[in-house]
């Protein structure tokens, strides 16, 4: 009995995605580390930025409403 060929093609496919992963350049540990500070530093900007802007919107519907 013979393999179906997406059986066939699944250690091809496996042997392709280890040559492609020799082929990335990996960051080093410390820009790991710099980089993600970053993106969880501008994410509480931008989240801080938001929920103020919500407060204000609704405060000023309250005044608004009553």
């Amino acid at each position: 009995m013979a393999l179906p060929t997406t059986f066939k093609s699944i250690p091809a496919f496996f042997k392709e995605v280890k040559s492609e992963l020799t082929k990335v350049t990996w960051l080093s540990r410390q820009q790991t580390i710099r980089l993600t500070s970053i993106v969880i530093g501008v994410s509480l900007v931008v989240a801080a930025f938001i929920s103020s802007l919500d407060f204000l919107f609704t405060k000023m519907m309250e005044i608004f409403i009553k």
